[in-house]
């Protein structure tokens, strides 16, 4: 069993501590500190009405720098007007005076409910509570207080070499419900003592998340707050990572590696959710036919309740990849679950029902859908939808 020392990244601090926003006495603010100013890259939701945080946090990632992150749970502080960004600004301020740090180096997040302002005396109430209790081990207890609905926390942790120094990585995320591209993760905040230049961090955190956070669905609808930080202090003391660099591959490798897992997480966690699904179109004459018809498979609402019910109806998966418009050779389309056959020119295969029902029963299931059509192809992991994703939302309310 993991313990919180082992999350520990050199040069990093963090807390999460209950202020009451959270009616179960569960903790609801999270901060994470960098000893010293770190390089930072993000990626935010491309939703229209973005959180207040967000606006914020997209002003001030033009630096290029942070010093820390403060993120609360309960209210998501979106569509709340002039006073909503106010309120993300007062909780910036709270922080930076109770650390002793520049206020614009200061990154705000909040998740939850839609529509409430931020319960302000609360939050910057608890601040001095919060920055107190920084510790080295305190990841777990930062990711405990961004939690709404997730069922479990989600944490990933890397270790790898750069040049003669080890590097370390430590990934935080939370997200069950709202889950789809782009972005995709709800939160997450990696810190990292690698140093990395600026331009370099900013290019490999994209391309990581295009593989990763990008390339999940829960349920095919995009949050107002989503946001994905990276922090890195550069105390490992490696050789800079600088685009073009003999480690940028190594470093993409060990971020790639991480971010995966916490976006394998995210669907695991998706509300409600009984299974994983990875559906891997292939053979695809473009790379975004295999994107719109990997996500047109796994937002199935037909095909999602079918995973759920245990049946292997293939023809709602190729109702729905034929549902776009694109002209797929319907004589070459084979459709495979795990490796059994299901569907090829132009009609089902029968014969292997009980090796499918076994399949059906696994919580994780491979699909694979070969177009015939050329070289590209694309993997998205989705969830099934269950009866428990309809009343977690049902009474899910502003």
């Amino acid at each position: 069993m993991q313990t919180s020392d082992d999350y520990r990244v050199p040069g990093f601090l963090a807390n999460g501590i209950h202020t009451g926003i959270k009616t179960d006495g569960g903790r609801d603010l999270a901060l994470i500190y960098s000893a010293r100013p770190a390089t930072a890259a993000g990626v935010f939701t491309t939703n229209c009405f973005k959180a207040a945080p967000v606006l914020i946090d997209q002003e001030r990632i033009l630096s290029g720098m942070a010093h820390a992150v403060i993120a609360n749970s309960g209210v998501a502080n979106a569509a709340t007007g002039p006073e909503g960004v106010a309120d993300a600004l007062a909780v910036s301020r709270a922080a930076s005076a109770e650390l002793g740090i520049a206020d614009e180096t200061v990154l705000v997040a909040s998740t939850g409910v839609i529509g409430h302002r931020l319960p302000l005396r609360k939050i910057t109430g608890g601040v001095k509570k919060l920055v107190a209790g920084l510790h080295a081990g305190g990841i777990p207890d930062a990711e405990a207080g961004i939690m709404t609905t997730d069922r479990f926390p989600k944490i990933a942790y890397r270790k790898g070499g750069i040049g003669t120094k080890e590097v370390t990585l430590c990934g935080i995320a939370k997200g069950a419900g709202m889950i789809q591209p782009n972005m995709a993760t709800m939160l997450a905040f990696i810190m990292t003592d690698a140093a990395i230049a600026r331009d370099a961090l900013d290019r490999i955190f994209r391309r990581s998340i295009a593989g990763s956070f990008n390339a999940i669905s829960v349920d095919g609808c995009m949050s107002t707050n989503d946001t994905a930080v990276i922090l890195a202090n550069g105390l490992a003391g490696n050789p800079e990572i600088k685009r073009g660099s003999r480690y940028l591959g190594r470093f993409w490798e060990l971020l790639s590696d991480l971010l995966s897992e916490l976006a394998r997480a995210l669907v695991r966690d998706g509300e409600g959710a009984t299974k994983v699904i990875e559906i891997t179109v292939t053979e695809a004459k473009t790379h975004r036919d295999a994107q719109r018809i990997a996500y047109a498979v796994a937002n199935s609402n037909l095909v999602k309740t079918a995973f759920f019910g245990e049946d292997p109806n293939w023809g709602r998966i190729i109702s729905a990849a034929g549902s776009l418009g694109i002209d797929l050779p319907a004589d070459r389309v084979c459709l495979f679950l795990e490796d059994v056959p299901l569907f090829a020119v132009g009609k089902g295969i029968g014969g292997r029902e009980e090796e499918l029902s076994g399949i059906m029963k696994r919580p994780e299931i491979r699909m694979r859908l070969a177009l015939g059509m050329g070289c590209r192809s694309w993997t998205v992991c989705t969830s099934d939808l269950t009866f428990d994703y309809v009343k977690i939302n049902a009474h899910y309310h502003t």
